[in-house]
């Protein structure tokens, strides 16, 4: 058996341990005996190969997770919003024997690979640069963890914390689950689509600050940008959450100013930081430092130093290694620039691969400046660049579709030494996962951003996405959409908008077969017009299907009129093709297809 399963039964056996929302709560005792039930069949499972877990935050992830746990079996955590390509390496890479994922439990034929011994979880590395690497993690290591993080806060804050970070992700299985758990506390999960949380990269942030209110949440762990759009969702009218005792902050570096906006309004921000190889949580603030510009003393598993070129060093609780590798030394160089205070805080700078050295030998780290510059409500997301030119540039994204960026850049400027000013910037689209900008825990790819984006002559999708992504930004903020996606929308209206969408899709294929006739010399262009024709073909009987599934009368829709602005819309289409450049179809098709997935 686990020492953390163990443990639970040192605790109250009548106490809460997991309230899922929508569900009945697990005692400590009931949550014991569901693990225990689960352990013959999982007794059929090899040892010394991963299961992987790709599932959403719920009793059962939380329960596969104790129960592999348990039983001795290593777990590889697949985040959710992991691409197939990715969750296919991980799987190969780790010689997994079965994915777990919410529809069915499946046999994998991967070879097996040599795991170092004690290999209780796997969690693949972000990536920033290069194919990710597999960090093995045993439970001794992570419980360490878990400890520390409760002797430096305090066993009075397990109340009841609630999972926002997608479940995969390190930091919160062992800082929250873990600790949690190990401290008698109750761990509070929901499904994403409760928590606004459906597209982790595009919350609704209105919605995660009235589940953290909602759910009584005491204690929650936060990446910067969920901070940022849980204050800008408080400063915006929602209510501010008032249980909370305790937030971590980590994951990437993080403005002071939005520290102090936090806190300002009623948000208990503590910032740190950590690595996978040193198994998530070094450092975190003290209660009672009221500074905004340190991550915090490191906790009691681990030591911190600094190296004569100023990277951070951490001995102590490190990972195993990786797959294939062989143990990391200690100290281990962390690749992040720091320095520790009189009070032996540490005090992040940014990465020692990305830093910027300009013309005038000024070395610059980006992070400094992507800081000052995200601190302007302005930009969304930014990557500072121009190593070797004689200042600083910036690619910039908008945060709405009025944003001055001028403005915002000016603002910036002129809290930044001269040599550090930004000289230049330029628009960009969203950095994600899915367009291989952003890696899965939210940190930038910088060289694949600087090869879509800085190469001399871009290439034609990424200047269509940075030409118009203030008006996906509009579209995406028209309050009949924004209730859609909050889940407002009254059944009435849903059905009025299916009937002008079966209006607009019955014309589809007409308007593919009209752009074709007049592209012939185009054959490229047939081809897609071709395929695309047979996947459309019919797609509006499926509206009508809706609709009588919505309780709505299907052949009173396929009868009625058009609104006169649908009828415009498509008769625009119509003209613009017959009259204009027929092309202009694939540009509808992009409107409607890319703002619908985003």
């Amino acid at each position: 058996m686990s020492a953390l399963v163990a443990a639970l039964a040192a605790h109250d056996p009548q106490a809460v341990a997991v309230d899922p929302a929508g569900a009945e709560p697990l005692t400590y005792a009931a949550l014991a005996q569901a693990v225990a039930a689960m352990r013959p069949d999982l007794a059929l499972f090899d040892r010394a190969r991963p299961v992987a877990l790709q599932l959403d935050h719920g009793v059962d992830e939380l329960l596969w997770e104790l129960a592999l746990l348990d039983a001795g079996i290593p777990v590889l955590s697949l985040p959710t919003f992991y691409t197939a390509q990715q969750s296919a390496h991980a799987l190969a890479a780790s010689g997994a024997q079965a994915l777990v994922t919410a529809q069915d439990v499946r046999l994998l034929d991967h070879a097996r690979v040599q795991l170092p011994a004690g290999t209780a979880r796997i969690t693949f590395t972000s990536g920033s640069t290069g194919t990710p690497r597999g960090i093995c993690l045993s439970e001794a290591q992570m419980l360490a963890t878990a400890q520390a993080v409760i002797g430096h806060v305090g066993s009075h804050h397990a109340g009841r914390h609630l999972a926002l970070l997608p479940p995969g992700i390190l930091l919160e299985t062992v800082a929250g689950l873990f600790a949690t758990l190990l401290a008698g506390g109750t761990y509070v999960v929901a499904g994403a689509d409760r928590l606004g949380l459906a597209n982790p990269f595009r919350p609704d942030f209105a919605s995660m600050a009235r589940a953290v209110t909602g759910h009584r949440a005491t204690s929650l762990i936060l990446v910067p940008e969920l901070l940022a759009g849980l204050v800008g969702a408080i400063d915006s009218g929602c209510s501010a959450p008032t249980e909370l005792t305790l937030v971590a902050v980590g994951g990437a570096r993080i403005a002071p100013a939005l520290i102090q906006r936090a806190r300002a309004a009623g948000i208990p921000v503590r910032q740190g930081y950590g690595l996978t190889e040193c198994c998530s949580v070094v450092t975190l603030q003290d209660a009672d430092d009221a500074s905004a510009d340190n991550a915090g003393r490191a906790l009691g598993h681990q030591q911190v130093s600094i190296a004569a070129d100023g990277e951070i060093l951490v001995s102590g609780t490190l990972c195993l290694g990786a797959i294939g590798g062989e143990p990391l030394p200690s100290p281990y160089p962390t690749g992040d620039i720091g320095s520790l205070d009189e009070q032996g805080r540490l005090h992040v700078t940014g990465r020692k691969s990305s830093m910027i050295v300009t013309s005038h030998g000024r070395n610059l780290a980006p992070e400094w400046l992507e800081e000052v510059l995200l601190a302007q409500p302005a930009v969304a997301q930014c990557m500072a660049w121009g190593d070797g030119l004689p200042a600083p540039r910036a690619l910039l994204v908008p945060a709405h579709p009025q944003a001055d960026l001028a403005a915002a850049v000016a603002a910036a400027n002129a809290q930044l030494p001269e040599y550090a000013r930004i000289a230049g910037w330029q628009e960009a689209a969203h950095f994600l996962p899915d367009n291989g900008l952003l890696t899965g825990n939210g940190r930038l790819r910088r060289q694949a951003i600087a090869a879509a984006y800085l190469a001399d002559e871009p290439a034609f999708f990424t200047r269509l996405e940075a030409d118009t992504v203030r008006q996906r930004l509009a579209f995406l903020s028209v309050p009949q959409v924004q209730a859609g996606l909050a889940g407002t929308i009254s059944l009435r209206v849903y059905r009025d908008y299916l009937t002008q969408a079966y209006h607009h899709v019955s014309h589809t294929v007409p308007l593919m077969q009209a752009a074709r006739a007049r592209l012939l010399d185009r054959p490229e262009l047939v081809a897609a017009l071709d395929e695309y024709i047979e996947e459309e073909t019919g797609h509006e009987e499926w509206i009508l299907g809706d609709i009588a599934a919505a309780g709505g009368d299907k052949e009173w829709a396929r009868n009625s009129t058009p609104h006169p602005a649908t009828r415009a819309m498509v008769d625009h289409a119509y003209r613009t093709i017959n009259e204009g450049n027929p092309v202009c179809f694939f540009g509808m098709v992009y409107v409607l297809e890319s703002v619908s997935v985003a």
